[in-house]
């Protein structure tokens, strides 16, 4: 091959190759590009459940609300051997007096233990037993692996604000990361817990 020919394949293959560049910048530049963290952004606040012990109604009431506005799952502690009437009087000697000024009273659970590995998300009721949550809250986060997820306490009471109840469960399982405990009032409306919920951005 002659130079002259040389010479003239190689200016067609350098503009072949500038064309072949400019053809794969446009049909870069052409495709909208799917930011990874789409799902991310539908799941932010990942999978929640709302885990709740409930004597008189009054805590379950609420935990229902707030797994209807945030698409909850739900867990009610239940114990195996239930509370009556007397047990929860505020006399110096029924049961939950005694529970509740023994610290290393766990009283046992009914039933299996929820598996709480797919949730981020724990919100957690519990009505005002002399002061603190009932002991058999603390039986639960006993027997649960919380690592990392979020809690969210929340007490009912008739008068009793939350106290140290929600920083007592939080030393059992520092591991978590735990909200500021609130105690929502017993009259509280599916709407308070709406408004309430919207505030730690969780609402649907």
């Amino acid at each position: 091959m002659n130079r002259w020919k040389t010479t003239r394949m190689g200016r067609i293959l350098s503009v072949m190759t500038v064309i072949v560049l400019l053809l794969s910048a446009v049909s870069c530049a052409g495709k909208e590009t799917v930011p990874e963290t789409s799902e991310e952004q539908e799941t932010n606040n990942g999978k929640v459940i709302v885990v709740y012990f409930s004597h008189t109604g009054n805590t379950e009431k609420l935990a229902e609300y707030i797994a209807e506005r945030t698409s909850a799952d739900s867990y009610r502690i239940e114990a195996k051997d239930p509370y009556t009437e007397e047990d929860t009087r505020y006399d110096a000697d029924t049961r939950a007096y005694r529970e509740q000024h023994d610290s290393d009273c766990r009283p046992e659970i009914a039933g299996k233990l929820p598996d709480l590995n797919g949730y981020d998300v724990i919100f957690l009721g519990y009505p005002i037993w002399h002061g603190e949550a009932p002991k058999i809250v603390y039986t639960f986060l006993d027997n649960v692996d919380v690592s990392g997820k979020r809690i969210i306490p929340f007490c009912t009471s008739a008068s009793s604000p939350v106290g140290m109840s929600a920083k007592n469960l939080e030393s059992l399982k520092p591991e978590a990361d735990w909200d500021e405990g609130i105690r929502l009032e017993i009259e509280s409306t599916a709407e308070d817990i709406e408004a309430w919920l919207n505030t730690l951005g969780l609402a649907d």
